[in-house]
């Protein structure tokens, strides 16, 4: 019976032609005429399907090797009856079955106008560029499922650069992946537009996470330290080991973006190492929605949040968020309820010479007394314990003189909150002075006896704050998160200062860079550019770009981050960075010149 399946085959427990799908009439190729039964002759003829090189995406090139190779295969099937024919089915099946492990949903390009047409129309690309289909195989399945789990949120692209018709493409892309190790690369473009190198782990969490937010940080389980914490993705899997595992826990619950959760977590993972074998330490991203129920249950109001339990049963909550990981360790041994936190003494209650105000004796105050410097301090600030005991001794000064010039006050901001708020009190401490009952100057320049003690002496306005770094006369190019790519897209060599002004790091820094700047000003094909991190505006590019300190510096190429700067901060070091970028330009120029 023409194309059905032999009886020895279904004996075997191997699929007939007809049940592969490269023997369907929807595979890469079909069989007609082949084994008939045990008796059949053998004869048969290969009909190539010219609907399979109809079908989009990454499976073409598979299908084509598996066509190629079943053509081979059967030719040889036909002449050696039987055992030929099982011979063939061992060769050709594990081509199927590859073949059948690439998505259509992966869209291969080729030429540059698909290549644009995707990018306007897909606003989240992931794009495979590979030297060849070999060397994109396994990325491809990878990337299959990735697909099917991105359906409607994602796009998958695969650009094969040894294929001629996508040669040029690659080279217009300014994309080689022959340079590469593994001979490929991934790169992600977003709203049309480059957006960054895809350099994290090749999982299928690590790329779908990386898709649902590309600008966000990577998953914990991605470090390698942390190998040993156990990294928990579903309230199911939350229940199960809490219920199931007999040793001590530790669990973390996290948000991707809190900076003490990742202060915290090289020491949590640490100790995870030290502890292994006998206690459990885990964490679990808990920032998504779809945690509300734990985060009800557990008290999570801020992260981290990390409780403690045995056998089953939630215990205590553990609460040392600075420990280390020796601190961590020695608590499991001989875990203990955290102890109630004492709060801190009240400076109104240390009995000093500085007058205490609240909101209900402010006013009447400020009104008695013509010249009043009041401090605005919360209790847990640093800044403010620091300068408490200048404050006390120019008051000691001022308040015994015959002669005095004015008062000094305080005002505990967190108790007095009606108080701040009316005076717009949003960072500890904050110096106002007051004169005949009203508010006339924010000092932020006093913070010593001596100072407060002079300007109380003589009372004038405060020097105008400096302009800020954007706003003077530089070479340095000033970028948001809105021009950030525009801008950097058409210089060669741009290297960006991520900074926050009030960074002692960075004012240190700024002359140095801003000298850089001066000196490669002519130079178009160079950009020193500068982003402040602290403006609302630009968090969401520090975060993508990786700041996660100040300064850091990113060297881009048309765009492209390629490297962190870790050089010296000094002008010869920016300088001489720049000029190595040059001369490597004059060198590669030089031999393209030879060759002609």
């Amino acid at each position: 019976m023409q194309g059905s399946p032999s009886p020895a085959s279904h004996a075997s427990g191997w699929p007939g032609p007809a049940q592969c799908a490269c023997f369907s009439r929807r595979g890469t190729a079909n069989f007609e005429g082949a084994g008939g039964g045990a008796e059949g002759s053998g004869r048969g003829r290969w009909r190539s399907g010219s609907r399979s090189r109809g079908r989009a995406g990454a499976g073409r090139a598979p299908g084509r090797l598996a066509e190629r190779a079943a053509a081979a295969a059967m030719g040889r099937a036909g002449r050696g009856g039987l055992s030929g024919l099982l011979l063939a089915m061992l060769v050709v099946l594990p081509m199927c079955l590859a073949s059948s492990q690439i998505s259509p949903l992966i869209k291969k390009i080729s030429e540059h106008k698909d290549f644009k047409k995707l990018l306007r129309t897909r606003n989240n690309v992931l794009v495979l560029y590979s030297k060849s289909a070999a060397a994109a195989e396994n990325h491809l399945r990878l990337l299959s499922n990735v697909a099917k789990a991105m359906k409607g949120q994602g796009t998958i692209s695969w650009v094969d650069c040894g294929d001629a018709e996508s040669r040029k493409l690659c080279k217009k892309m300014k994309v080689d992946p022959s340079t590469k190790d593994k001979k490929v690369e991934l790169f992600h473009y977003k709203d049309g537009a480059f957006h960054t190198e895809y350099n994290r782990a090749m999982t299928l969490k690590s790329i779908v996470a990386f898709l649902k937010d590309p600008e966000g940080a990577p998953l914990w389980e991605e470090d390698p330290e942390a190998k040993d914490v156990v990294h928990i993705d579903s309230e199911k899997e939350f229940r199960r080991i809490v219920k199931k595992d007999d040793k001590p826990l530790l669990m973390m619950f996290y948000a991707p973006w809190c900076a003490m959760c990742k202060r915290m977590m090289p020491s949590f993972q640490q100790a995870a190492t030290e502890l292994k074998g006998t206690h459990v330490l885990a964490g679990m991203n808990v920032y998504s929605s779809e945690f509300e129920h734990i985060k009800e249950e557990y008290d999570v109001r801020g992260y981290p949040t990390i409780c403690y339990f045995e056998k089953g049963k939630f215990l205590f909550q553990y609460e040392n968020y600075r420990s280390t990981a020796k601190d961590i360790v020695e608590w499991m041994k001989n875990p203990q309820a955290p102890q109630p936190q004492v709060p801190e003494a009240s400076w109104a209650d240390e009995g000093s010479v500085v007058y205490h105000l609240t909101d209900e004796d402010f006013d009447k105050f400020v009104k008695e007394h013509s010249s009043v410097l009041i401090m605005f301090h919360a209790p847990w600030c640093g800044h403010c314990k620091k300068m408490k005991p200048e404050f006390e001794s120019a008051a000691e000064a001022l308040h015994g003189a015959p002669d005095s010039p004015g008062v000094l006050a305080a005002v505990d901001a967190t108790v007095n909150k009606a108080t701040a708020e009316r005076y717009h009190i949003s960072g500890f401490p904050t110096l106002k002075y007051f004169k005949d009952g009203e508010e006339k100057y924010t000092l932020p320049q006093l913070r010593t006896k001596k100072k407060i003690i002079e300007w109380m002496q003589n009372p004038e306005a405060p020097p105008p704050p400096e302009p800020a770094w954007e706003e003077k006369q530089t070479s340095v190019m000033h970028l948001t998160g809105v021009d950030f790519r525009e801008a950097l897209k058409k210089k060669k060599h741009a290297l960006v200062m991520f900074y926050a002004p009030w960074c002692p790091h960075c004012k240190n820094t700024i002359p140095n860079f801003t000298a850089t700047a001066e000196l490669f000003k002519d130079d178009r094909k160079i950009a020193c550019a500068a982003v402040d991190c602290a403006k609302d505006k630009n968090r969401d590019l520090c975060k993508q770009e990786g700041v996660d300190g100040y300064p850091t510096f990113n060297y881009y190429n048309y765009g492209k981050m390629i490297e962190k700067y870790n050089g010296d901060r000094t002008e010869s070091g920016f300088v001489s960075f720049v000029r190595t970028l040059r001369e490597r330009d004059h060198e590669r120029l030089g031999k393209k010149k030879d060759e002609l």
